[in-house]
């Protein structure tokens, strides 16, 4: 079984810690690292081999898309529509807990089951460790809590390792994390109304 690469993020020199991490994810690994809300799990959500081994590490139904963090809204432009009231909520409430489902852009470069029925879930995430790695990486990147499926959500590199051992390439050790709620999905139908799909963080 490999080893698990992990590195200690410090407030003084976080760039080389992201730095490796973005090459973890251009190799096509997976890592766990630090969001605003919890430790999420991560990978390229164009690689189809990564993205089928968060399913396979999360004990994930793969009928259930994976979202996705971007640093900026024209890193999420890249994968997606946004224009409109859409637009402006995304506005409001980035960079922060709110993920919102968009309609994918044609053609589209992600892998069949982060994007479902034509859409995709993606938040631009106000964490800097989050902020640093996308924009660090050149693309958003799968934010899944990490996590067995139906398990509580990780808040520390000490409950990665007790999760998932060494099955993951990389961990970014932010420390413990306070308890927050998970970020809140909406979609925003045709007729302008907003349909929660998962409450959290944010009251839209």
């Amino acid at each position: 079984m490999r080893s698990m690469v992990a590195l200690q993020l410090t407030i003084a020199n976080p760039r080389y810690s992201i730095a490796h991490a973005a090459g973890v994810l251009k190799n096509g690994g997976v890592i766990a690292y630090p969001t605003e809300t919890a430790y999420g799990l991560g990978c390229d959500p164009r690689n189809r081999h990564a993205v089928q081994e968060i399913y396979r590490l999360k004990g994930r139904d793969r009928s259930k898309p994976l979202l996705l963090v971007a640093s900026s809204l024209d890193q999420v432009k890249r994968v997606a529509r946004i224009d409109g009231q859409v637009l402006r909520m995304a506005k409001k409430y980035w960079p922060g807990p709110l993920t919102l489902i968009l309609p994918l852009k044609k053609p589209s470069v992600l892998v069949p089951g982060i994007a479902a029925h034509g859409e995709v879930a993606i938040r631009v995430s106000s964490s800097p460790i989050v902020q640093m790695l996308t924009r660090t990486f050149g693309f958003p990147i799968v934010s899944t809590s990490a996590n067995k499926s139906g398990q509580p959500e990780a808040r520390s590199a000490r409950s990665i390792r007790e999760i998932f051992g060494a099955k993951i390439h990389f961990l970014l050790d932010g420390g413990a994390l306070p308890k927050r709620k998970l970020s809140t999905v909406a979609r925003v139908k045709p007729d302008g109304s907003i349909e929660i799909v998962r409450a959290g963080a944010v009251n839209v």
